[in-house]
């Protein structure tokens, strides 16, 4: 076995069930390994970005059931220096990530030259990628390579964060012994039983005990385990922003996504006024909690985040969330007959009229789809495409909701259906789908068939909402829907609700290449939770 044959299998054992990756000529030789092994199979997209954003992905949605891990193999300097911004959404949204460069062979770095791709120094690659990754290793040796990479998954598995492997190009067919299984630290059994026994403690002396999930849950494979936590506590279970999509397939006491001003005053409520609030997994930013109509106390929440758990000031380190959901399930009983809550309603029955379409009747279109049909993953991008979706019932869904980052939505729908083999929905705008849109093309070669909704008003509109004075958020018709044939799909472009459900209807019973509906939205035209989202942002930073 070479050093490239070790670490697939590693990959593969730790979860990894594709590679998406663009050559070069620093990658090229472990590329062909990739290729001629078959342990792995590999996807190659158009740019960079794009392939970060797939495998991020697929490290998502491949974590419902079981932990997984998403790969990105690029080349070096050019490659890896293009998929920055990537890995670091990955890295802020906790997404396990592993990303795989190519690099300069010792003969090479040794010349005394400049290389090509070379930044500042060999090593500044490196040094970039220390800032957005939690582990990194340079497979230079190949007697420590097996250890380095045991580390670094593990890691990447432990801490669901993206990590960094750099495959110098003359030792990718060197010898190379397996890698052992990486064995995890073990958890204090004394520190873990007294977090669970106080946490059960303060929830059963609350009046309005709550539970909130974030992407955690599920970067763990927890969601099971979590949805038969709450039934058993008869805790009713809000998702925030960042992880809408959860638990959409398991028998939870859900009722909604948590938003502050910006959502249901029912669910804003529920969270708001708990006198014991479970955030299980939960990112304390600014997209879950900016616009809250009351500051959360945290002194009196639970806070079960980034291995530790926080009781007001008492703080137990070192208990990963898998290990605490495990105990203080084995601390409480199953419920005789169900816990049962009033769930989010979501608007049905799209008027198939002349009327211009505005984005709640995009939701609207869909759930009628979904309702007749069955549910789909969802990808979404930043903007109000991501606001819309809120409005959808209850599906898996990747969206960049904390980084907000722009581009992701196209190449991550491309990354949910090599991963599940289902066939996404993708929720873009328009000036999103002007950066990644053209990943696309590479459907035909794959058999992918998303649908795409092309959220189209000519602007940059979510962040005209915030500065609707500058006309640099203007942006030009480039008629997406006529170039999609060239793309190797099917494109059209609607004006009314009409043309709206009839294309969808269309899309839905055509299979075996990508749809795009081109959905022309009035300038200035927001979904009602942007609307209040931006209103709330606005109130809560204006000058006391």
């Amino acid at each position: 076995m070479n050093l490239t044959e070790s670490l697939l299998h590693a990959l593969k054992a730790h979860g990894a069930r594709q590679i998406f990756g663009i050559p070069g000529d620093f990658a090229l030789p472990y590329f062909r390994i990739v290729e001629s092994s078959g342990i792995l199979p590999l996807y190659t997209l158009s740019h960079e970005p794009g392939v970060g954003f797939a495998a991020d992905a697929a490290a998502r949605i491949g974590t419902r059931d079981e932990p997984a891990l998403g790969v990105a193999a690029v080349t070096y300097g050019a490659g890896a220096l293009n998929m920055v911004n990537a890995v670091a959404a990955a890295y802020a949204e906790k997404s396990p990530l592993v990303v795989l460069s190519g690099g300069p062979g010792q003969g090479e770095s040794n010349s005394g030259l400049l290389l090509h791709h070379q930044a500042k120094t060999l090593d500044s690659q490196y040094r970039i990628f220390e800032e957005i990754t939690c582990d990194r290793a340079r497979l230079d040796d190949a007697a420590r390579a097996p250890a380095d990479i045991a580390r670094v998954l593990g890691n990447c598995r432990r801490h669901s964060r993206p990590v960094y492997l750099e495959l110098p190009r003359d030792m990718v067919a060197v010898p190379c012994a397996p890698v052992p299984a990486f064995e995890p630290p073990a958890v204090d059994p004394d520190a873990l039983a007294a977090c669970a026994d106080e946490i059960l403690q303060r929830l059963a002396a609350a009046r309005r005990p709550a539970l909130m999930v974030d992407v955690e849950v599920r970067r763990y494979g927890l969601e099971a385990q979590v949805a038969e936590l709450a039934r058993r506590l008869a805790l009713p279970v809000a998702t925030c922003f960042m992880g809408r999509g959860l638990l959409a397939e398991a028998d939870a006491p859900l009722v909604g996504t948590y938003m502050g001003v910006a959502g249901l005053p029912e669910v804003t409520r529920l969270v708001e006024d708990s006198d014991a609030l479970f955030l299980l997994g939960v990112i304390l930013s600014d997209t879950n909690f900016a616009v809250s109509e009351k500051k959360i106390d945290l002194r009196r929440s639970i806070v079960a985040c980034d291995g530790e758990v926080r009781l007001g000031y008492h703080v137990y380190p070192q208990i990963p969330l898998a290990a605490l959901v495990e105990a203080l399930l084995a601390r409480t009983a199953p419920r005789a007959g169900g816990f049962q809550v009033t769930p989010s309603a979501y608007p049905h029955g799209l008027v198939a009229d002349d009327a211009p379409i505005a984005p709640q009747d995009i939701a609207t279109a869909v759930n009628d789809l979904m309702a007749a049909q069955g549910r789909m993953p969802i990808a979404s991008d930043m903007g109000d495409c991501l606001f819309t979706a809120m409005d959808i019932a209850h599906t898996a869904l990747v969206a960049p909701g904390y980084y907000a980052t722009m581009g992701f939505g196209v190449p991550a729908g491309l990354g949910l259906q090599a991963a599940t083999g289902q066939r996404p929905l993708i929720l873009v705008g328009d000036g999103a789908f002007q950066m990644t849109g053209w990943e696309l093309g590479n459907c035909r070669r794959y058999g992918w068939d998303p649908i795409v909704l092309l959220f189209n008003n000519a602007s940059w509109e979510m962040l005209r909402t915030f500065q609707p004075e500058s006309h640099f958020n203007d942006l030009d018709d480039w008629g997406f829907a006529s170039m999609a044939a060239g793309l190797g799909g099917d494109g059209v472009r609607v004006h009314t609700r009409a043309e709206l459900g009839a294309a969808l209807a269309r899309a839905a019973a055509t299979r075996g290449r990508f749809q795009l509906i081109e959905v022309m939205i009035p300038r200035g035209v927001l979904s009602s939770t942007l609307q209040r989202f931006v209103a709330g942002v606005k109130r809560l930073n204006a000058p006391k």
